[in-house]
C-alpha cells in the first residue's frame, strides 16, 4: 500500500511524482479504460484527465456522470472534451433505480473501473457487485479514521496533528474498503477547515493518478 507525504512541506527540486513499486514506465496497453463519477467542482476528475495528458497515469476516461446538473465537474468535462452524462439522483426513485443506470451507462462506454471523484451519494450493492474490486473512492482523511461525511471537519475538531487522505475499494461499508493508498498532511495550529482541505485537496490530485497506477498493475494481471 503506497503512503505519502505532503509535497507541500518539501524543496521543490525535490518533487516529483512518485511511481508504484514495479513500474516500469511503460504504460498499460491498453490504458485503463475509466468511468468517473462526480458531484461538484470536479477538481479530481481534472487532475487525473491531466496526469494522462502529462503521461503519469496511462489510462482513458470513457466518461464522467455527473448527479447536480451544471456542477463545475460538468463545466470541467466540457472544456476537457470529456464525454459527460447528467444523471439527477432527484429525477429517480430510488438509489437502486440510480445505480442501475449508472452501470448501463459505464458498461455501454466501454469502463473497465470507476473512480468515486467527489460522488456524494452512498452507492448501491448493484453498482459494486458490477464492479467489484475495481470501483474506487477518494475520501478526505487517513482511514479508518474520520469516516463518512467531513473528514476534515472531524479531523479538526479531534485535534489531530497528522491527516490526509485515502483511496480504496468501495464495499458494502461507508469508507471502510481496502486501502489502495495514503498520503498525510500536517494539521497546522491556526488551520481552518478551509485551508486544511486545501492542502488536502492537492495531495487527492497527487495521490489518484499514483493509486490507479497501484491497483491497475493487479487488474491487468489478474
Amino acid at each position: 500500500m503506497p503512503a505519502f507525504s505532503d509535497l507541500s512541506q518539501q524543496d521543490p527540486s525535490e518533487q516529483a511524482l512518485l511511481q508504484p513499486a514495479g513500474w516500469n514506465g511503460q504504460g498499460f496497453d491498453p490504458p485503463l479504460q475509466l468511468g468517473v463519477m462526480a458531484s461538484g467542482n470536479g477538481s479530481n476528475f481534472e487532475a487525473m484527465e491531466m496526469a494522462i495528458r502529462r503521461g503519469d497515469l496511462s489510462a482513458t476516461i470513457r466518461l464522467l456522470v455527473v448527479n447536480n446538473p451544471g456542477c463545475g465537474a460538468q463545466r470541467r468535462a466540457e472544456r476537457l472534451g470529456i464525454p459527460c452524462s447528467v444523471m439527477d439522483h432527484r429525477l429517480h426513485q430510488d438509489r437502486r433505480e440510480l445505480d442501475l443506470e449508472l452501470v448501463r451507462r459505464f458498461q455501454d462506454a466501454g469502463a473497465e473501473a470507476i473512480v468515486m471523484a467527489g460522488w456524494m451519494r452512498i452507492v448501491t450493492d448493484d453498482l459494486i457487485q458490477a464492479y467489484p474490486n475495481r470501483l474506487l473512492n477518494i475520501h478526505p482523511s487517513l482511514l479508518p479514521s474520520f469516516r463518512g461525511l467531513d473528514g476534515v471537519g472531524q479531523a479538526l475538531q479531534a485535534g489531530v496533528q497528522i491527516s490526509g487522505c485515502t483511496v480504496h475499494l468501495v464495499t458494502e461499508d461507508l469508507d471502510a474498503g481496502p486501502i489502495v493508498a495514503q498520503a498525510a498532511v500536517p494539521v497546522m495550529a491556526d488551520d481552518t477547515r478551509t485551508s486544511l482541505a486545501e492542502r488536502i485537496h492537492r495531495e487527492e490530485h497527487r495521490l489518484l493518478p499514483i493509486a490507479l497506477m497501484h491497483i491497475g498493475q493487479r487488474w491487468r494481471q489478474g
